[in-house]
Order: structure tokens, then sequence, then C-alpha cells
């Protein structure tokens, strides 16, 4: 069969059955097992995989890569007797196998979901969910129409912390909350990705088929493996990346879904590498109630303060340094978290108008100091999704919330290329008056892979 026709074949159900009932009774009859397939054995699928292993019944039984040293690497840490494959549609047509962990570049997340659910599978996808808005929305049609349990890998969702965060600010005991902030830094200089220039295929790497969706051009390392984040045809850069996080526990939080308006700034300025993204780039986002500013540098890994001596940060480098978090400033403090902890630093109870009332020493506060430290979650994520499978409850982060949460930073990229302020509608998933901002709501998949209806 070619691959036009297994593809067309696979998306009217004629050659994979999507049966919600037989998959289920396929999952408990196994001794309660849940058998996995890994689509995407890179770095982060790899760590994320040797994660979900250790859920109670979960199983690897195939690894699938168009990357052949990748699989084979996965299989070995994974499951010896696993099945190694190179086309993911293979994988999909297993019996045996009752979920997904897809962990590919952006840029293939949404067809392989979406076949994925005609398949009868369930399916955990790395974030951001999709490459794009409607990409996403396509997402959430397929889990709805065909009954699958679909988890975004947005394991705040699943951090202890995290949800003590949530009660703080929703129960009012940081008073009013009407400014957030968000930031990722990092230090790329002075080579950034580096440039090298197009080379040969290497051994084991089907280019084409990784390639995929996304615009047919010459190998170049640069699109490949840890650094294709940098371009545009694969994903978003670090909004995307680190920031798709942060603005769903934003929503988490602050009980947001969506903002009312963007508007972006930033630019390449220091870089001189083949990456295409922003090295600096700042969003500003409306929503009922409160205005979020987000931050991402690649020039300076600072970030934002405040910082406790003998606290641990996420990714610091150094004791002063904090890369990551949010910060929620409300009328009687400020609370500061990441993904491993979080503090408030409380404001002080006498409200100081003038220079001698600010000279006085501050002796009470309008609410207690508190510093936390908890831990990455990602174990606490893969266990949820395992549970899910079997129990078929919604998981912690389902499609729903992985994508809007994903739209946030995709409208971000959105106003930075157009350099408009976009005035969002949630509801219909479309910019209110701006024609040239709607076109990049989507965009047209080159064939075969044209399958989402992505092209405005």
């Amino acid at each position: 069969m070619k691959r036009r026709e297994f593809i067309t074949s696979a998306l009217t159900g004629a050659t994979v059955v999507s049966t919600t009932a037989l998959s289920y009774q396929r999952i408990v009859g196994a001794n309660d097992r849940v058998r996995v397939g890994l689509i995407g054995c890179g770095g982060r699928g790899l760590d994320v995989a040797l994660l979900m292993k250790q859920a109670p019944g979960a199983e690897y039984v195939a690894t699938c890569d168009v990357y052949a040293p990748n699989a084979q690497q996965a299989k070995q840490q994974l499951n010896p007797e696993a099945q190694v494959l190179g086309d993911f549609r293979k994988l999909l047509a297993l019996k045996e196998v009752d979920a997904v962990h897809i962990a590919t570049p952006d840029h293939w997340h949404g067809i392989i979901t979406v076949l994925a659910c005609q398949a009868g599978k369930d399916v955990y996808v790395e974030k951001p969910l999709a490459h794009n808005i409607k990409e996403g929305r396509a997402m959430v049609a397929a889990a709805r129409k065909y009954n699958r349990i679909v988890q975004a890998g947005l394991q705040h969702r699943s951090a202890p912390h995290y949800r003590e965060v949530e009660q703080i600010i929703k129960s009012g005991q940081l008073g009013e909350v009407r400014f957030v902030r968000v930031w990722n830094y990092s230090n790329l200089t002075p080579n950034g990705i580096g440039n090298p220039p197009d080379s040969p295929v290497p051994e084991g790497l089907d280019w084409d088929f990784y390639l995929g969706p996304a615009p047919s051009v010459p190998f170049n390392r640069s699109r490949f493996l840890s650094t294709f984040r940098w371009f545009w045809d694969y994903a978003g850069g670090t909004i995307t990346d680190y920031g798709t996080h942060r603005f769903d526990t934003v929503h988490q939080i602050m009980g947001a879904t969506a903002p009312k308006t963007v508007s972006a700034t930033g630019g390449r300025f220091s870089l001189k590498d083949n990456g295409e993204m922003p090295d600096v780039l700042q969003a500003t986002y409306e929503y009922d109630g409160f205005v979020l500013s987000y931050e991402a540098s690649n020039l300076n890994a600072h970030g934002v303060g405040g910082r406790t001596p003998g606290q641990n940060y996420y990714a610091m480098r150094s004791k002063e340094d904090r890369p990551h978090g949010e910060a929620y400033y409300g009328t009687n403090g400020a609370l500061f978290c990441d993904r491993i902890g979080y503090e408030i630093y409380p404001e002080p109870l006498r409200n100081a108008q003038t220079r001698k009332e600010r000279e006085k020493p501050v002796t009470e506060y309008r609410m207690e100091a508190k510093r936390v430290q908890g831990k990455d979650a990602t174990d606490l994520h893969t266990a949820n999704f395992i549970e899910c499978v079997r129990s078929r409850k919604a998981p912690n982060a389902e499609v729903e919330i992985g994508h809007r949460s994903t739209t946030v930073p995709l409208l971000g990229n959105i106003a930075y290329k157009t350099g408009h302020k976009l005035v969002w509608d949630a509801e219909k998933e479309m910019i209110i008056g701006d024609p040239e901002a709607n076109k990049l709501l989507g965009r047209k998949a080159r064939k075969p892979w044209d399958l989402l209806g992505q092209s405005s």
C-alpha cells in the first residue's frame, strides 16, 4: 500500500479500528497492563518514558523513530523485547499497543495524535500540544470523536506545590492579583546553536520523513535533534518550549482560559547562528481581571528576583540566578514560583506614602512569609496518565487544557511576526479584524501530510 493510500484509509477508519470498548477490554484483560509505544526516542522522549514505565502496570512494547539509532537506544533502555519501527503508522497498527507516547518535534504532534486517536490509542503528547492553533483544535476534536484519553505533557498540573499556590491565590490570601509576570532566561552567547553547513544525511535517518509536513530542505544538523526548536518550520522557540508550561500554570492558578488581547515585541539582536527565533521577546497579554507580561531572553540567564538563600530554583546555574518562573503580585504579597518550589514575600501592613514613613522599620506585614521546596512532577504526571487510561477519567492536563495553554505562546509569536496588537475571540478561535494575522493560525502542510485542514 502506498503512503497516501495508507493515510486515507487510516483517516476513514478502513485500516485501523477505533473501538473504545474493545481497547479498554484489551487493557484490563492483560493483567491490567497498559502497553505503550514510544514515538520519538530522543532525549526528552526517553527521559519521560523511563519515568512512565515506573507507573504500576506500564510497559513499553514498541519504540519508533525516523532516526534508527535513537529507536534502538530506547529499546535497550525501556524493554529489550520491544519492537523497533521507523514508521509510526506501523506502530499505530499494532493491536498490542494500548497507548502512545509522542515525543517527536512539535510539527509532528498533531498528525500523529489525530491518527492515534483514530486507531483507538490513548495519547500522552509532549508540549507544546501543537505546531499551530488550528492543528491543536483538530487534536481536541479527534480526542472527543474517538473518546480517547489525551494527556498533554504539562507536568506542572500534577505538582503538589502548584496546587498549594492555586489555593493560596484563589482563597484570597495573597489579596487581589492584577499583574502576573512569566520569564524564561538563558545565555546562548556567543555562538547560539552554531552555523553548521548543509551536509549529507546521517546513516539511519529518514530525513524526508523527519521533515514530514514541513517544507523540504537539505539536511542541516541545526534543524535536527536538540536544536530544531529554533526554526519556525518545526517549532516556536523559547516561548512555546519553556513558556507553554508557565502559561498553563497561570491558567491553572488564575482560573483563566484565554487572553483577550496580545501584543509582542523583540528581535534577533546578538545571536548570529543558523536559528530564526528572536533572542529577546516580550509579550503582553490582557486577561479578564489581570495583565500578564512574558519575557524571554537568550542573551542572559540571570532571570528575575527575589531569591532566598538556600532555596533551589529550576535550571539555576549559581546561587544568584533564577532563570525561569512566574510571579503573582497581590495586594498582600508577591508569590514567586517555579517547577520546584515557591516563596511568598509579604507586603508591609503600613502603606508608606512619604519619605519619612518609608524610612521607618517594617515590623508588621499583611500576610506570613513562606518558602516551599518542591520537585519536578513528571513522574506523577506520567503515572496520572497511566491511571486514567485504566479508569477513563480525564487526566490532569487533558487535551483541551493543553490546547488552550499552547494557544497563548502561539498567539505571542503571531503578534511578534505581524507587529499587530491582536484581539482574540477565544470561542471562535480567530483574531478579530486582522486577516493577515488569521493566516498564521494554521499552515499549509506538505503533501501527503496535509491531513488536518490547517491552511487559513
